[in-house]
């Protein structure tokens, strides 16, 4: 047996539990395949309790476990690096807690969290000369750490009892659409709590969309507010978290 066959054979032994390498080794191979078998298991749940610490506080430690076990027999890595590792662990715990979907909710954002610390560099704009832009053609840039996700849940509150060392509230369902949004500002991960028109501007930001053409989504039928104030006021808050890298 050459070197590749040996390494795709322990792999799929890691992987799939295939025993075919077995008979490929000399000697007593049990034993020998059993260190790896477990090692293999254990750096990846040492890995998603690294990334998903607030979500297993939530769980408990056992009910993480399981979940994580589960989630590497149907996942295995697919990137060269352990950071990238968890990716659709959200997606697993949403299989497996359906009616609980703070669960889901909270990993999402320990998730997005851990990627805007990973997440590439970029220097806000200043606001100083932002008064000479043209804003009927200007195109925001954003932040390219920032990642946003609708919620149904109080995530955010029980993420950040959790992070406090304080006693979480009970899980329980938001009255209006909410989202989360998360962003690097210097060395420093970040979440806020937006509602449903922010984040339908975020979004529109995030495809290219003009300052104008956001401000004509604005738009809300409310008499005391026109449509450039609210993109304005939004736009001032995204300016004083630094979340616009570039105005076009």
């Amino acid at each position: 047996m050459n070197l590749i066959a040996l390494q795709r054979g322990i792999r799929e032994y890691l992987v799939q539990g295939s025993d075919g390498i077995r008979a490929q080794i000399r000697g007593e191979a049990g034993p020998r395949l059993a260190v790896y078998h477990h090692a293999y298991r254990a750096q990846l749940v040492a890995c998603l309790h690294d990334t998903f610490e607030k979500t297993r506080d939530w769980l408990g430690e056992a009910s993480f476990d399981t979940a994580a076990r589960h989630h590497i027999e149907t996942h295995p890595p697919h990137s060269w690096t352990l950071n990238d590792y968890g990716d659709e662990f959200v997606q697993t715990l949403n299989a497996l807690y359906p009616d609980d979907r703070e669960i889901g909710e909270l990993a999402w954002l320990d998730w997005a969290l851990r990627r805007a610390f990973d997440g590439p560099d970029a220097t806000p704009v200043r606001t100083d000369g932002l008064g000479d832009i043209d804003w009927d053609c200007a195109i925001l840039r954003v932040h390219p750490t920032l990642r946003l996700d609708p919620v149904s849940t109080n995530c955010a509150a029980i993420w950040t009892a959790i992070s406090r060392g304080e006693l979480p509230p009970a899980a329980a369902q938001l009255h209006t659409p909410m989202a989360l949004r998360v962003w690097r500002s210097g060395l420093s991960p970040n979440f806020r709590v937006v509602n449903a028109l922010e984040h339908r501007a975020l979004l529109m930001a995030k495809a290219g969309a003009s300052f104008a053409t956001i401000c004509a989504a604005m738009a809300t039928g409310e008499e005391q507010a026109s449509h450039y104030e609210i993109a304005g006021a939004l736009l001032a808050g995204w300016l004083h978290d630094g979340l616009i890298v570039g105005v076009e």
